[in-house]
């Protein structure tokens, strides 16, 4: 005769911590890719201004992916010693910090380190973010939200273009030949996830 398995229900603020986990994770991942896809779309203006070739701009591309291995065993063993909250919470401060900084790297070379340094925070978002959440959500939905948190990606990548198409034309108005570096100044907005994460999410 089979057993039924017994699925332990879960209280009302566990639900509403599994929920906040969830979109913690979706978010640092969406906001993640929508810097991360801002430099493909910027990347004559970056070249003009910094007089070099698309491929010298497109290899920033390049070290920021070679860099994030680096930043998944960074932020992997943070999170292991010291929980999932705190590393990602620091990670998204990080990488927010960095795309801001990006827009004001005064050269190429400013430029490519403060990428690689993206790459590293990238690395480490995914690993930990899906940690928090995973562990924070029911066993039978974890297959259902590692896809879902995967969808985050593809939508930094939409948001990236609707910013490019609604509000590069303004920026450039602004600024000149350097509205990019506004576009880069919106990467900054993820530190306030930290924010929610602080105040909503439980380890």
């Amino acid at each position: 005769m089979a057993t039924a398995v017994h699925v332990p229900t879960m209280t009302k603020a566990e639900r509403a911590n599994q929920r906040n986990a969830v979109l913690a994770g979706f978010l640092g991942w969406t906001l993640d890719a929508f810097d991360f896809f801002i430099l493909t779309l910027v990347i004559d203006d970056i070249a003009k201004s910094f007089g070099r070739t698309r491929p010298d701009i497109a290899l920033t591309l390049t070290v920021a992916l070679a860099a994030r291995p680096i930043g998944a065993v960074i932020f992997g063993i943070m999170a292991d010693r010291f929980g999932r909250r705190l590393p990602l919470m620091i990670n998204v401060v990080f990488y927010a910090v960095i795309s801001v900084l990006s827009g004001l790297a005064p050269s190429y070379q400013a430029f490519l380190i403060l990428r690689v340094l993206f790459g590293i925070g990238m690395g480490g978002e995914w690993g930990v973010g899906a940690s928090l959440a995973l562990e924070s959500a029911s066993p039978r939905l974890r297959g259902l939200l590692s896809g879902l948190l995967q969808e985050g990606y593809a939508l930094g990548n939409l948001l990236s273009a609707l910013a490019f198409r609604v509000l590069y034309p303004w920026f450039e108005t602004l600024y000149p030949a350097n509205g990019w570096r506004l576009m880069f100044f919106l990467g900054g907005l993820p530190a306030l996830l930290s924010l929610f994460i602080r105040a909503k999410v439980k380890e």
